[in-house]
């Protein structure tokens, strides 16, 4: 029986992935094998030694203390792209409404008392919520991933030009991007073409503070700059500065701050890009398959501390091991193997940074002896067998 503790409100779409038979998943468990969590904050929380996983039902994982998961071997992870046509979505209503001054037109005639010649005073101010398309204009798009690739190819769909910079995109990322988008050899140039600029980065060392005023000084006037991102990339009195000195139009930002409250050139909206139930569900049902698929097989797929790895079943018997790094422990798990003589009938061995993963499938199921002898090794962390013979 495999225990998931859930914190938050989890779509019922995700928590109907998990079997009836052999799960158990609710608030309040104790010793359980998985979290399942969106926004909980875990730093402060204790981890029960029974935890082998977290599930992360968004993309962001700031709220996880991921150097604490990396020393106890727990597996982390998040729901990349699942959340994205919700975030692609809002980016166009970022867009327009910076083009259009749609909100401001709108609390106009909010505040606006019932009159005699309502509509002739609505055509006299109208003016002053005149704005511009979007068609013809140049769309900037910094970061190609599952959601920048979706914002490029729909800022081609509405007649935009689009110019985009990744320096690290994957294969993937690449397939999906329409050849049309003309790729930038640098940030400067693409802040100095485009008249939108979207962000579409994580919140890394080497990103944090990225948009700051050397960039922001190679913008065109009237630009308007989209973070759907991470707050934390964009210095936020440098985008002050830009706006103040009528360099940017508009800053429409996910992501509102105590020292960016009520500024008029700022569009802030409460950190609603992945709002929707079509994300939240698309979100609960990814991260509990992966749940899933690792309790009962050891597969790991998006993980953000552990290597992708996925071994078809050769066996019922399977151990999986996570050690650290470093040379020649292969070779003693191995050999601790064939000590206890048991056969190994597959191996699959994956790292990333200072973690390595190990799938083993067996023609027998170790003792317990075997099993001892296995954790005893200095640079192992975890051990876990996965017996299907046994439930």
């Amino acid at each position: 029986m495999y225990k998931i503790r859930t914190y938050n409100a989890i779509s019922v779409k995700g928590l109907d992935r998990f079997p009836r038979q052999g799960y158990e998943v609710a608030s309040d468990l104790p010793n359980p094998d998985a979290f399942l969590i969106r926004s909980q904050k875990l730093h402060e929380i204790d981890f029960p030694p029974t935890l082998r996983a977290i599930g992360r039902a968004g993309a962001g994982v700031n709220n996880v203390p991921l150097p604490r998961c990396n020393e106890q071997g727990i597996v982390v992870f998040n729901a990349p792209g699942a959340n994205a046509n919700a975030v692609k979505e809002l980016v166009l209503a970022g867009m327009l409404l910076a083009a259009r001054d749609i909100y401001q037109g709108m609390s106009f005639v909010d505040d606006m008392a019932p009159q005699e010649g309502l509509d002739a005073t609505l055509e006299k101010e109208k003016k002053r919520f005149a704005g511009t398309e979007l068609f013809g204009r140049t769309l900037g798009v910094v970061g190609l991933g599952n959601i920048g690739s979706l914002v490029a190819n729909m800022g081609l769909a509405l007649g935009m030009k689009v110019v985009g910079y990744d320096p690290a995109i994957s294969v993937e990322a690449a397939w999906r991007l329409s050849s049309e988008v003309e790729k930038m050899d640098n940030l400067n140039s693409l802040f100095g073409r485009a008249d939108y600029i979207s962000l579409h980065l994580p919140a890394l060392e080497a990103t944090r503070g990225l948009v700051n005023d050397a960039l922001l000084a190679c913008v065109k006037p009237g630009t308007v700059l989209l973070n759907f991102a991470r707050g934390e990339i964009v210095d936020r009195d440098a985008v002050k500065r830009a706006l103040d000195g009528e360099r940017l139009h508009r800053y429409v930002s996910d992501f509102p701050a105590n020292d960016t409250l009520g500024h008029a050139r700022m569009l802030q909206m409460p950190h609603i890009g992945a709002s929707t139930t079509e994300a939240e569900e698309n979100c609960a049902v990814m991260v509990a398959d992966q749940l899933i698929d690792f309790l009962e097989h050891g597969n790991i797929r998006n993980s953000v501390n552990f290597p992708q790895i996925s071994l078809p079943r050769s066996t019922p018997v399977r151990i999986t091991i996570t050690n650290r790094n470093v040379p020649s422990v292969l070779n003693k798990i191995t050999a601790v193997i064939a000590e206890h003589n048991i056969n190994i009938v597959d191996i699959l061995n994956k790292s990333r940074e200072a973690i390595a993963y190990n799938i083993i499938d067996l023609d027998a199921r170790p003792g317990d002896d075997a099993l001892a002898a296995l954790q005893s090794i200095d640079e192992v962390v975890n051990v876990r067998v996965i017996d299907t013979t046994r439930g």
